[in-house]
């Protein structure tokens, strides 16, 4: 991603459990996902934007490590930045399947955004969602321009077994 008219960008990292919302052109809100879910909004009129980083889909509507808390707190936060429900767009990214036997949480996250965002009429225009590995993502508020790689996994690392030498002393 580009910076808008050669001015340096400010990234700003949406850490699990928490959610970001801006105006500023020179923001880009950046995360990196697992299994946990970011939802990207933004309102094209108003230009504003917001990502947020949930880590678990079911719980307290309380907590923020939570779905229903950290969508709430996203959308609430457009709106009260200046955002019309109405010209909310979404974006969904994440979910992936790290580890054998973990798939039940990063498809309960895709399922439970996907839920939410239906049930509020906000429609969904692009998502990168499940698969086996970590995203990372990088969103312009302001213009809902995306990008979203994928974290290559880290090669299988085994240990180096030295060599066995009989009757090798040194001495210092």
């Amino acid at each position: 991603m580009q910076p808008l008219n050669a001015v340096r960008e400010q990234r700003i990292s949406v850490s699990q459990g928490t959610s970001r919302v801006s105006r500023d052109p020179t923001v880009v809100l950046t995360t990196v996902l697992g299994s946990c879910v970011a939802c990207c909004l933004y309102d094209p009129r108003a230009r504003i934007g917001g990502m947020n980083h949930f880590l678990l889909s079911d719980g307290d509507a309380a907590d923020e490590r939570y779905g229903l808390f950290a969508m709430e707190q996203l959308v609430n936060a457009m709106l009260l930045a200046g955002a019309t429900r109405s010209s909310l767009r979404a974006h969904l990214y994440g979910g992936a399947n790290l580890h054998a036997g973990l798939a039940a949480i990063g498809q309960g996250n895709i399922a439970f955004a996907q839920g939410f965002l239906e049930r509020d009429r906000i429609p969904v225009i692009r998502s990168h969602l499940g698969g086996v590995a970590a995203r990372r993502v990088d969103f312009r508020a302001v213009d809902g321009k995306v990008r979203c790689q994928l974290v290559d996994a880290p090669a299988d690392l085994r240990p180096i077994v030295p060599s066995r030498r009989a009757n090798d002393v040194e001495f210092f």
